[in-house]
């Protein structure tokens, strides 16, 4: 927000007025998780990011999800189940897509893993494969995540080819859906 200028004489005064600044601050709120990351705010719309401040093996936990609260479908939340969905409510919202990602959202065990295969690094970016949550995606978009194996378009895992999500550890509501939509 920007300084605003005030005037403190009121404007029925012959007396000279000169404009007087005050600061404003944004507050921001406080971190959820301040021990294991840092929320890379930006002004750019989805802009903002998330860095890992831990190292952690492959396959560890890395965070419960614990102050979700149940929601409708939207493109801050995340599916957990066939017709469910919550909010995180905490700076893991600000965990984004990314076709090389290095955690996995298990949202039947609520909690956070760091992806089977690759240790995280204290600086990287805190980063998930949104189809193996979401089936049918609130808000698509075009990837630009970087990766050599970038899938481009991400709607969701309906539209996506089976040997694409192959690749992926997948949430059991996904997987089943993917079974009954090959049936």
């Amino acid at each position: 927000m920007s300084p605003i200028a005030v005037d403190p004489t009121p404007p029925s005064s012959a007396t000279p007025t000169s404009a007087t600044t005050t600061s404003t601050t944004t507050s921001q709120p406080e971190p959820t998780h301040p021990t294991i990351l840092r929320v890379l705010r930006s002004a750019k719309a989805f802009g903002s990011s998330a860095e890992s401040l831990v190292s952690l093996p492959a396959g560890s936990v890395f965070a419960k999800i614990t102050t979700a609260t149940p929601a409708k479908k939207a493109y801050t939340s995340v599916q957990t189940g066939r017709d469910t969905h919550i909010e995180l409510n905490s700076d893991l919202v600000f965990c984004n897509h990314s076709c090389d990602p290095s955690l996995n959202f298990d949202m039947h065990k609520m909690e956070v893993r760091v992806v089977d295969g690759r240790d995280l690094k204290q600086g990287d970016a805190l980063t998930f494969f949104y189809p193996s949550s979401e089936w049918d995606m609130d808000q698509a978009f075009q990837c630009n995540c970087g990766a050599a194996n970038c899938k481009g378009y991400i709607d969701g895992a309906q539209r996506m080819k089976t040997n694409q999500l192959a690749e992926y550890w997948l949430n059991p509501h996904i997987e089943e859906l993917l079974k009954e939509n090959a049936a």
